[in-house]
């Protein structure tokens, strides 16, 4: 790294509504792959995060040729 850059860390989780906009779901949608299993979460106190990991698994899962 150079003078003046920063140093930005693979997120490893992120909150729900992250997620989903990272996949381009609704909210419904969404809960309903929580549900379901396809997407991995923790709760770390009251918070419910997702694991970055399982999406990108879903959505290698979901790929058409």
């Amino acid at each position: 790294m150079t003078e003046g850059e920063s140093y930005e860390p693979e997120r490893l989780t992120v909150r729900i509504p992250t997620a989903m906009a990272m996949l381009g779901l609704s909210r419904s949608k969404f809960y309903d792959l929580m549900d379901g299993g396809e997407i991995a979460t923790i709760k770390v106190g009251r918070a419910r995060l997702i694991i970055v990991q399982s999406l990108r698994d879903y959505v290698a899962r979901h790929l058409t040729s």
